[in-house]
């Protein structure tokens, strides 16, 4: 991408890009925003700190501990070249050396990396930091010390280590990997930098610095457990893949995906979540499908059946092995269908219906809906019924895909009290009603012919007749369902009707002018 500036001499000197490639234009923070995939706060925290300028914070949740963020990022970085010069010393950091190597990691795989070493000492990297000019505060607001018996100590022992660098590439925090037994070591296996005004872990990705251009590129990112297993990834060739910092993949992880992604308003890219074969890495996975729902990116997951994870993989069969693992992803939904469909014995017809009502509801949280009915049809084979069967039960639990599964057999209606209340209203109110169910989308067409073909609801067919009825004269087709309604009215309880959503969909189409 080509970036033209333009110096325009008004008041002041402004400063304004235009790309003639995509034509995406704007000032030097738009263009920070889009070349860096940063944040508007991030982008004038950058730009200040080029300039060597001073924000000050407004106290509405920047940083606020009075400290030029410059600093503690200044400090971060000096630690990780201490940690990585200790590495490579002898002594104790042999123990590091060797966990490295087992793991298929040499010497080029923890420079390219900047994996490190903390000594087994109690305060060698305060001592080292001091001497650079850094204060006790700095250091703690850092999170690189913390306070011992007899003073600052430091904050990692005995631990390889992992710098943690935001979008721009600045380190902001570290990742450490215990060497020494739990019987030396009572500690955590890994240990994270605690929250610092520049290390916010629900926000930050391992390797997303790394990966941003190939994620942007090949609308992809690929989601790994460990630092291990980025490292592996990357190696292996899979140069998207990123993961997460001591805490579980969340919300704000999304933002930043999306942000990288661009999926703002079309099914576009790819978001790739690895998992364990065993119940912890199925429940990671129904996690996932429910965070689904937030990316407009098609969602998949790739998983070793025999549950190593891509380190594991790299190790055991090389680096093709890794890259044919995420080319064998599947679809998100169908693992989470598929990992349900498993809890039930599906050899007895008890089972099948078991599976069927848990199953249906996930079918109906495809985002995608041009994909539910060929899922539907996969999930009759799956399970080894009729897929008219499986289609009407699927139907029953539109518009309550996000709640919790509904038997199919007992289909109850959500609150219907607004379509009762139309029943004694006049023509407009009525034709209002129905406009605004239209507005809202397809889940609420879903929701107004699950109410019309539930022969359970005693007024459904009455309160849905009148809406047609009132609203007939702004369509033909209206008339057709209107019909159709009459119709289901001389039909006995409990026997299925088929509603043709296509004239529903179509006859509302005068209702939204």
């Amino acid at each position: 991408m080509w970036y033209i500036f333009v110096l325009i001499f008004l008041t002041r000197i402004k400063f304004y890009g235009h790309c003639f490639g995509c034509g995406v234009g704007g000032d030097v923070i738009a263009f920070l925003m889009k070349i860096d995939h940063l944040s508007f706060t991030e982008s004038v925290e950058k730009l200040a700190e080029k300039m060597g300028y001073t924000l000050r914070y407004d106290g509405s949740g920047a940083n606020t501990s009075g400290i030029n963020r410059s600093r503690l990022v200044a400090a971060n970085t000096e630690a990780a070249k201490f940690y990585q010069e200790e590495l490579n010393k002898s002594g104790p950091a042999q123990f590091g050396r060797e966990f490295l190597q087992k793991r298929g990691f040499d010497k080029a795989a923890a420079d390219q990396f900047g994996v490190g070493y903390a000594p087994d000492e109690w305060d060698a990297l305060y001592k080292h930091l001091k001497g650079k000019g850094f204060t006790d505060v700095e250091l703690s607001t850092a999170g690189l010390i913390k306070d011992g018996t007899k003073g600052p100590i430091d904050r990692y022992r005995n631990r390889l280590i992992w710098p943690v660098k935001n979008l721009t590439g600045d380190i902001v925090g570290f990742g450490a990997r215990k060497l020494a037994s739990d019987d030396v070591d009572q500690g955590p296996k890994y240990l994270n930098t605690a929250e610092t005004p520049i290390y916010k872990k629900s926000q930050l990705l391992y390797g997303l610095d790394m990966a941003k251009k190939e994620i942007a590129k090949k609308r992809q990112v690929v989601i790994v457990e460990g630092y291990t297993d980025v490292m592996a990834a990357h190696l292996a060739g899979v140069t998207t893949a990123v993961a997460t910092c001591g805490t579980a993949f969340g919300d704000d992880h999304i933002k930043v995906i999306r942000q990288l992604l661009m999926d703002d308003d079309a099914f576009r890219g790819e978001v790739i979540f690895t998992f364990d074969g065993d119940a912890a890495g199925q429940k990671a996975a129904l996690k996932a499908f429910e965070d689904d729902q937030k990316f407009v990116a098609q969602t998949y997951v790739a998983v070793e059946e025999s549950g190593m994870d891509p380190c594991e993989l790299r190790m055991a069969k090389g680096d093709g092995a890794v890259r044919e693992l995420i080319a064998r992803r599947v679809p998100l939904f169908q693992f989470a269908i598929k990992s349900e469909i498993a809890k039930h014995n599906i050899a007895n017809a008890e089972g099948r219906v078991n599976a069927l009502n848990q199953v249906a509801p996930l079918i109906n949280k495809i985002k995608d809906a041009s994909l539910r009915p060929e899922y539907t049809k996969l999930l009759a084979g799956w399970l080894g019924m009729d897929v008219e069967t499986v289609a009407n039960a699927v139907k029953k639990t539109g518009g309550r895909a996000n709640g919790a599964p509904t038997p199919v057999a007992n289909v109850v209606p959500a609150d219907n009290s607004k379509l009762d209340k139309d029943l004694d209203n006049d023509y407009e109110e009525s034709r209002k009603v129905l406009k605004d169910l239209v507005k809202k989308g397809n889940d609420a067409i879903e929701h107004l012919l699950a109410i019309a073909t539930d022969t359970e609801h005693p007024r459904a067919f009455e309160v849905v007749a009148t809406l047609i009825k009132n609203t007939a004269e702004a369509n033909e087709k209206l008339m057709t369902m209107q019909k159709a309604v009459r119709d289901m009215k001389n039909i006995k309880a409990k026997e299925s009707v088929n509603v043709d959503k296509a004239i529903f969909v179509g006859s509302t189409a005068e209702l939204n002018k």
